[in-house]
């Protein structure tokens, strides 16, 4: 019974490893700010709210420097190398569905990122 168990959790492990390599597309919005110490407030806030994303969305309209600030920070849908080689690690590579990412540091600034959907 414990291979079974260990067998199944490498198979997981597996899939999971291999859904974020694989990934064609990722939909996330992000926060984009002048300073990592603004990055870290807002990230304190939004994993402090009971609602993180609804939060971001907020935030993103009040604080970020991006035009998609306007919409929450939403960047729709894109695809692998389409963003900044630091975003686009964060996205596709290290980042987490469903978690705000960050600070990352890009030429643009500091960002936060939150990634909706990732396939």
């Amino acid at each position: 019974m414990k291979v079974s168990s260990v067998l199944l959790l490498a198979l997981v492990a597996f899939v999971a490893l291999f859904s974020v390599a694989e990934a064609v597309s990722a939909d996330a919005s992000h926060i984009l700010v002048p300073d990592e110490a603004t990055c870290a407030k807002l990230k304190t806030e939004i994993e402090g709210a009971s609602d993180p994303f609804e939060k971001f969305t907020e935030l993103a309209k009040e604080h970020s420097t991006c035009p998609s600030g306007k919409s929450g920070g939403s960047l729709g849908t894109f695809q692998p190398g389409q963003m900044v080689k630091e975003f686009n690690d964060v996205v596709f590579e290290t980042g987490t569905v469903g978690k705000v990412e960050g600070p990352v540091k890009t030429q643009f600034g500091y960002h936060l990122i939150y990634i909706t959907r990732r396939a």
